[in-house]
């Protein structure tokens, strides 16, 4: 992999975690809103603290599709899981949240997840060919 690789996985770990973050902060300055008062919640994104955490959500999502168009989900999807310790580090940290001794067994188990993953490749080579393959099969039934 190269440094845009890396770097593009290390950018949904950070806007996700970062994201959620100052949604988080964000929400304990609104405080409790009801899903009866549509035009509350609408307007809840007007808190400057939560408009920043979606904006860092969109860059999640940007380097999430770039992620995606270079290699699989079984591989972008546990290698980004990195934002769960990110984003632990940040409750307790940040938050002042109490994160319990089992959250952090449960973070160092996804951690040793995410070693295992990145082990293995990014790209499954075979794809192009079945798919070259189905559609070779396909047209030949459909030739009279």
């Amino acid at each position: 992999m190269t440094l845009r690789k890396y770097l593009i996985l290390a950018g949904v770990a950070f806007f996700a975690a970062t994201g959620d973050g100052f949604i988080a902060r964000g929400m304990k300055q609104v405080g409790n809103i009801s899903l009866h008062r549509l035009p509350d919640i609408v307007l809840v994104v007007l808190n400057p603290v939560i408009a920043l955490g979606v904006l860092f959500l969109l860059a999640f999502f940007a380097c999430y599709m770039a992620a995606l168009s270079w290699a699989d989900l079984t591989y972008v999807l546990p290698a980004t899981s990195v934002s769960y310790v990110v984003l632990t580090l940040i409750a307790r940290f940040a938050l002042h949240e109490n994160v319990s001794l089992t959250r952090w067994l449960g973070i160092l188990l996804i951690s040793a997840g995410v070693g295992f993953v990145t082990q293995g490749p990014a790209f499954t080579p075979l794809r192009e060919k079945s798919d070259e393959l189905v559609g070779a099969s396909l047209s030949a039934r459909t030739e009279p």
